[in-house]
């Protein structure tokens, strides 16, 4: 079965053909980073109409890459939640477009459900039951992937997302955007023991994570001594933030795991991409006896691979959505999808 997938969440305008939720044919993506790192950041508006004028091409060039035509393609599969409300309209209105026209079926997929399924695409013997760390710039969760389909969130953050935490210190620091990127190198070539950082606990909520007390405490560092007029080293200052934010994220991680006798970890989003939270994740799970899996770097950030993948187990088990799908800026990865 092959799923034409389109995927407009954020800043990339990407569409990609995939085979039996497994292979893909092709997978291309138009970037915006370089026209929005001027502002720091996304601008959903500059976001919405770039999606526009690329979407068409993009799919064209996926199509083209997959040596197949639309007459080939089994079903139309595109992320309709959660995102920037204007950009996921861009690409579900496109994509119900060219399904009605095209006499296809549409599939609607969830953004997180398609970034854990990143990982079918890279490791075909990967298959639930298995606990997933989803770490990106909006979104932090511990979750049990039961199946392909159903999905238990264990833990999530109560204000920042990880990714958003580090785009905010990183932008802080005077380091250019992506700044999760950014920091990562930085922290490499620092000592993550320099400077001692709070580690938040959500007390009563052991898998919970919270981010913004850690943001605050490094910014007010930069602001101290800013004012004192004192030099701090960059380096080492990311380098103990980094090292902070992945103690918090795998501390969690593992403890979920050790409560639920979990056999393997799945690692998913864009933060997944980061050196620290891969080297250090792995150390643990080798010590532990615990199967690792995390996407090829590739695969971490938005694409539309990763839709068309989950798009394949949501298809075989919900309806086909219907003209009437609508985007929607949130909605929780363990809700059944719906139209």
């Amino acid at each position: 079965m092959k799923i034409l997938a389109i995927e407009t969440s954020c800043d990339e305008t990407a569409a990609a053909v995939v085979e039996d939720g497994r292979v893909a044919l092709s997978n291309v993506i138009a970037s915006q980073v370089e026209e929005h790192r001027i502002y720091g950041g996304v601008v959903p508006e500059i976001a919405s109409r770039r999606h526009s004028e690329a979407i068409s091409g993009v799919v064209r060039q996926a199509l083209a890459d997959a040596q197949t035509g639309i007459s080939d393609i089994d079903a139309v599969g595109v992320t309709y939640a959660p995102g920037l409300i204007g950009a996921l309209l861009v690409g579900v209105n496109f994509a119900k477009g060219l399904a009605m026209s095209a006499g296809l079926p549409l599939v609607a997929v969830h953004h997180l459900r398609a970034h854990i399924a990143a990982n079918y695409l890279a490791f075909p013997e990967l298959e639930p039951p298995f606990l997933c760390l989803v770490v990106s710039g909006g979104h932090s969760h511990i979750v049990m992937v039961e199946d392909y389909t159903h999905f238990k969130v264990m833990g999530r953050t109560r204000d920042d997302a990880a990714g958003e935490c580090y785009d905010k210190v990183a932008r802080a620091m005077g380091m250019p955007y992506p700044g999760g990127v950014s920091l990562d190198r930085r922290a490499a070539q620092g000592n993550p023991n320099a400077f001692n950082l709070p580690r938040p606990r959500v007390e009563g909520s052991p898998y919970d994570f919270s981010f913004s007390g850690l943001k605050t405490a490094v910014i007010n560092r930069l602001h101290n001594a800013e004012q004192k007029g004192e030099l701090l080293n960059l380096d080492d200052l990311a380098a103990s933030f980094q090292q902070t934010a992945v103690d918090m994220l795998i501390e969690n991680t593992l403890l979920a795991a050790k409560d639920t006798s979990a056999s393997a970890i799945v690692l998913a989003g864009g933060v997944s991409a980061n050196s620290a939270l891969r080297a250090q994740m792995s150390d643990n799970c080798s010590r532990l006896g615990i199967r690792l899996f995390y996407p090829p770097l590739s695969l971490c950030g938005d694409n539309a691979a990763m839709v068309g993948s989950q798009a394949f187990y949501e298809f075989g088990v919900n309806p086909a959505a219907g003209l009437d799908l609508n985007a929607r800026a949130t909605m929780p990865i363990d809700n059944s999808i719906n139209n």
